[in-house]
């Protein structure tokens, strides 16, 4: 049995200097779909043609190339966190909340790769 229940959602999350260009980019090349522009989150999210399957970007200054971070879609971030770190499993900082619309918590796998949990709170 695992640790956390997941739902049938994930978001792949990639940082890029431009979401609005690089939204384009997505709709141009590969027919995503614009979901949202979360503009003071600084997020832009688009459907793939898979299903619970979205990409999200996020804007920075200076983009990692080549990060890509799984966000699992969780029905409960604060049981899914708390199963989780009693199974040692470590965490980057407090879970991060915006108001209506998501909250988020990033953790690590053995070798250091960043995953994050979020719960949908627009529901």
């Amino acid at each position: 049995m695992a640790t956390v229940e997941l739902d049938n959602t994930i978001t792949l999350a990639l940082s890029v200097r431009d979401r609005v260009a690089s939204v384009a980019w997505y709709q141009k090349h590969l027919g995503f779909k614009l979901l949202y522009h979360a503009d003071d989150a600084g997020w832009s999210e688009m459907k793939t043609h898979t299903q619970g399957v979205t990409v999200g970007l996020g804007e920075q200054l200076e983009p990692t190339p080549g990060n890509c971070v799984p966000v699992f879609g969780v029905p409960d971030i604060s049981v899914a966190r708390a199963a989780l770190e009693n199974s040692d499993v470590r965490f980057d900082g407090e879970t991060e909340t915006i108001e209506g619309m998501v909250s988020t918590a990033t953790f690590y796998d053995p070798d250091g790769n960043a995953l994050m949990l979020a719960q949908d709170l627009s529901k």
